[in-house]
């Protein structure tokens, strides 16, 4: 054992506290960030601010399932596999050797990938971003000039991001989940001395895209420097790397159909905000969007525990170990439901009163909306927990359903709030009736037939 615990870093109690305090410095940077926003921005700006946050997920969206496959397979390279295999994976015994020179393949691979990526990313947002953004500050009465250069920084941030995408991947496949928290807690720190910082200068939605900048840039560097050791690249370097183009064939397939997974996802999750903009006031963007902003960080305090263990589901699927699985399952799952009780009914009683004592220009959707809001949430990332221990296994179901469901999603946005002028109910039903309809249920059920009724 102590050959595999040299490949992939241990993951215990320890790892599971630092990705604790990792997420909880997250959400407090938010918390601590957020009373500025509200407090010095109107609820215009707070609607542009949401936009921005919604292009920037749906330009990683553009990953197409890239990040998580390539992380999968670092794994099961560290678990000491030799080949990489479109479906299901190659089981290994525990003391196998690290293959380095598939591991270099599958390093040129992504450095190509991403490559070349960043460069359609820029493309996009550059030519069809810009348009959109100017149809959109055609109804901001605040500073346009302010919003542009924000613009301009946020199209050079999501380039860079996504350039670097792979250096999230490398970590997470080799298990450094103590260090990517402490390379988090750095990064969010510096985002937040600065941003409040220059809000308080008055640059309204540079000082927040500026500083994003700035935390990203060192980010990747600690990255770069804690996976590419002197030992790691010695052994790269004397590795004879393995067909890079052979590596995507492999990969491929799967990764295309999470990154069309993921484009379900976003069209279920996120794509209210980019709808609801074309039907609904920025005040009401603003609303519902910080709503779903505390929603997520609600979530992320949930998926603690899978995200922490992620590497591990790799390497047990490698190694065929079910009961181990079957362990992770439980606290991930337990997990999850008693965050969104217990925080569920926090917000529920102190939302509104901690709105208050900020003086915020911009409010939370009134209480029953919350509420069906929490279940929707709950209900989603029940299941796509349930659907990453399925994904573990390097196979990939629900693709189609999740298409599915983000289709029947916009279509539902725009009956909800055209004909039915359904305003804000419009934006939480949609998904939520999509989501129900079938993948709710369905992937924890096969999770718990595979698992306990085999």
């Amino acid at each position: 054992m102590k050959i595999l615990a040299e490949k992939i870093e241990h993951i215990g109690s320890r790892e599971i506290l630092w990705s604790y305090a990792g997420t909880a410095f997250t959400i407090g940077a938010g918390v601590i960030l957020l009373p500025f926003i509200l407090n010095k921005m109107s609820q215009e700006t707070v609607g542009i601010w949401n936009i921005f946050q919604t292009i920037t997920m749906l330009v990683v969206l553009l990953d197409f399932g890239f990040r998580p496959t390539f992380a999968r397979n670092i794994s099961y390279i560290f678990s000491g596999v030799k080949a990489l295999q479109r479906d299901g994976v190659q089981h290994a015994e525990s003391d196998a050797a690290v293959d380095y020179g598939l591991l270099k393949g599958t390093l040129i691979a992504m450095q190509r990938f991403y490559k070349w990526m960043a460069v359609a990313v820029f493309g996009i947002l550059a030519t069809l971003g810009t348009a959109y953004f100017y149809y959109i500050l055609q109804k901001y009465s605040g500073d346009r000039q302010d919003a542009m250069i924000a613009w301009v920084l946020l199209i050079a941030i999501n380039c860079y991001n996504l350039y670097t995408y792979y250096y999230d991947a490398l970590l997470l496949g080799k298990g450094y989940v103590k260090r990517t928290q402490q390379i988090t807690i750095l990064g969010q720190g510096i985002y937040i001395g600065l941003a409040i910082g220059l809000i308080y200068a008055g640059m309204g939605l540079t000082a927040i895209v500026a500083s994003q900048l700035v935390s990203t840039v060192i980010r990747r560097v600690m990255s770069y420097r804690v996976f590419f050791t002197d030992d790691i690249t010695s052994r790269l370097a004397a590795a004879v790397a393995k067909e890079p183009k052979e590596i995507l064939a492999a990969i491929s397939p799967n990764a295309i159909k999470i990154g069309l997974t993921g484009l379900g996802g976003f069209l279920v999750n996120k794509s209210a905000i980019l709808i609801g903009s074309a039907f609904l006031t920025l005040g009401d963007v603003a609303v519902y969007g910080i709503t779903v902003q505390v929603m997520d960080i609600l979530a992320r305090c949930a998926t603690v525990f899978y995200q922490a263990y992620t590497p591990k589901l790799a390497q047990c699927r490698a190694e065929n170990d079910l009961a181990s699985l079957k362990r992770y399952y439980l606290l991930c799952i337990g997990s999850l439901w008693a965050v969104y009780i217990v925080g569920g009914l926090m917000w529920i009683g102190l939302g509104d009163w901690a709105l208050g004592v900020i003086n915020s220009q911009t409010g939370f959707v009134p209480t029953t909306m919350l509420i069906v809001m929490l279940v929707i949430s709950a209900l989603e990332h029940n299941h796509s927990t349930s659907a990453g221990f399925i994904m573990a296994d390097n196979k990939i179901p629900f693709f189609i359903p999740s298409l599915a469901s983000g289709a029947a999603t916009v279509l539902m946005l725009w009956i909800f709030l055209s004909p039915l002028q359904m305003g804000i109910w419009g934006l939480i039903l949609a998904p939520g009736l999509a989501q129900l309809a079938y993948q709710n249920w369905k992937w924890p059920s096969v999770v718990i037939k595979e698992l306990w009724c085999k």
